[in-house]
């Protein structure tokens, strides 16, 4: 089964780092925190979400709405993923998400970045900004922009591509 850069996931309380990794990759992946089982299976279902979660019998009551991911390690959790699912890294959508709350990143200008918070040195620096619309966090591609470029080269290198 080839994952569409249009799946959705919804991760249980379990899955944190994992979520913020799917959102990093450019999926759509909610991490409400810890909820009751009916609760996340609801979501799953009204929102056709695949519900990722650590939990045997909560994936079960799923069916082929959830998946159980096995691994506790995050290298191990993705690997899960992208056998299971397939999916295509080189496909786009990459960092275009806030890591922290979901939300499709907006581009800002260098001026716009600077009145909204970016250290002047790093505005001067860098050409190019984001701004999360949901909880205004500021992004620009630095060290750690680099750094997860380099995790999602290695990620796809480990799937052929």
């Amino acid at each position: 089964m080839r994952m569409a850069q249009d799946t959705r996931f919804l991760c249980d309380h379990m899955l944190g780092s994992l979520a913020r990794w799917l959102r990093f990759l450019g999926y759509d992946t909610l991490y409400p925190g810890p909820l009751d089982d009916t609760a996340l299976l609801r979501s799953a279902r009204e929102e056709g979400r695949v519900l990722l979660t650590r939990d045997k019998e909560l994936a079960a009551r799923a069916g082929r709405t959830g998946h159980l991911v096995r691994s506790d390690a995050l290298d191990g959790q993705l690997a899960d993923i992208r056998e299971t699912f397939g999916p295509d890294l080189s496909v786009g959508g990459l960092l275009s998400r806030c890591s922290l709350c979901n939300a499709v990143l907006v581009p800002m200008d260098r001026d716009e970045a600077g009145k909204a918070g970016v250290p002047t040195p790093i505005a001067k620096r860098h050409r190019r900004f984001w701004r999360c619309p949901g909880c205004a966090q500021l992004y620009w591609p630095g060290s750690h922009h680099e750094r997860i470029l380099g995790k999602i080269g290695e990620l796809g290198k480990g799937s052929g591509q």
